[in-house]
């Protein structure tokens, strides 16, 4: 689905939700509806985060601790690399986006991508809400929201008592809800690399795009497997260049081929590569295919694409949260840890500075990947 497409989708979303609900006033529960923003409130499921929180208190309270450290090291890490890919940015002259933005079914696959922000959100505030809890500081709700094409969920803690609280709560619940992103990331990483990567076998490599100049376009579809080159077999992506390596342009080559569960053969006739004229060129853009060695592809594959976007959406945007801006909790840790061991005239200064600098660092990163979305 292209930028214009999903835009229009959006808008007959958003019309049909007028039509049904019109506009209701915020309450403190049920449906709120607001232009373009949609919320819904419940106190039905505090008891059971209020369940978890106390049973392992201890627990919670410690891992809030480990929280904090790893929400402002974060925070510096997300600072740095943001720095860094600006600067990069700037010498390229705005060609490389240093944040990507996640839309699913147009910047990430729609399923997977839903799945894994679905996955980010769950895990964000329910770590917030049981580290609050486990903190003694009540909440007032919980509840899921829809900015635009943005969903979320929420836990409502009562910012009353969470001001009065002190600095180390506080910087407690706003860490959980990244840290929990990064656990989360690593258990998806871990049960990639040791429990679904070692039943994997490479089979090929698939064609997922043509240089419209070269001359495998003519002759191939996307979607093709080449499992075999001149008698030559090509498991890896790794094989396929190689042996590309090895051609000349005009050399006609024989590609054994799976295409729709078939395998067939065809000759095709190499043009020269843009980057080195004295090889030969096929003009794809290959792909790993991957297969499982013990069978059922049609759970463990999806399952480990589910496992990898669960892995990539909440070790980004878990990080990504840490930046120091307010909203977002970085930015609220920061604040508060400023205005908490200076005086104001000090730490106003500071956090106005830190917020110009990331709302800066955002635009420089964000615009190339807006253009690239244009189009």
């Amino acid at each position: 689905m292209n930028l214009w497409a999903a835009l229009i989708v959006v808008l007959a979303f958003w019309g049909i939700v007028y039509v049904l609900f019109g506009r209701k006033e915020e309450g403190e529960e049920g449906l709120a509806v607001e232009p373009f923003i949609l919320m819904w409130r419940t106190k039905k499921l505090l008891g059971f985060i209020d369940r978890i929180a106390q049973r392992y208190k201890r627990l919670w309270k410690v891992y809030g601790t480990i929280g904090i450290i790893v929400g402002f090291g974060g925070m510096m890490f997300v600072f740095y690399m943001l720095i860094k890919s600006a600067l990069i940015a700037i010498r390229a002259k705005a060609q490389v986006a240093g944040v990507q933005l996640v839309i699913p079914g147009v910047t990430i696959p729609l399923w997977y991508g839903l799945i894994g922000l679905i996955v980010v959100m769950v895990v964000h505030e329910l770590s917030h809400g049981i580290v609050a809890r486990a903190e003694d500081l009540p909440l007032k709700s919980v509840g899921l929201v829809l900015f635009f094409i943005i969903p979320g969920a929420f836990v409502e803690p009562d910012e009353d008592e969470l001001k009065k609280a002190p600095l180390i709560k506080r910087l407690k619940v706003y860490a959980a809800g990244s840290m929990a992103n990064i656990v989360t990331a690593l258990l998806a990483l871990m049960l990639l690399n040791y429990a679904l990567a070692p039943i994997f076998q490479c089979a090929g490599v698939e064609i997922a795009q043509f240089d419209p100049d070269g001359p495998a376009i003519h002759y191939l579809r996307e979607g093709d497997v080449i499992v075999g080159i001149n008698g030559e077999q090509i498991k890896t992506v790794e094989d396929f260049l190689n042996f590309m390596n090895t051609t000349k342009p005009g050399q006609l080559i024989t590609l054994e081929v799976l295409r729709n569960g078939k395998k067939i053969t065809v000759k095709i006739p190499l043009g020269k590569n843009p980057n080195n004229p004295e090889k030969g060129y096929l003009g794809v853009y290959p792909s790993q295919r991957v297969v499982s060695a013990i069978g059922h592809e049609g759970i463990i594959l999806p399952l480990a694409f589910a496992l990898y976007w669960i892995y990539i959406l909440n070790f980004g945007i878990g990080l990504m949260n840490l930046f120091p801006l307010i909203p977002l909790d970085g930015g609220r840790m920061l604040d508060e840890t400023l205005r908490e061991f200076f005086p104001e005239k000090i730490a106003r200064p500071i956090s106005f500075a830190f917020l110009g600098i990331g709302i800066l660092l955002l635009a420089i990163n964000l615009i190339p990947a807006i253009r690239n979305l244009i189009g």
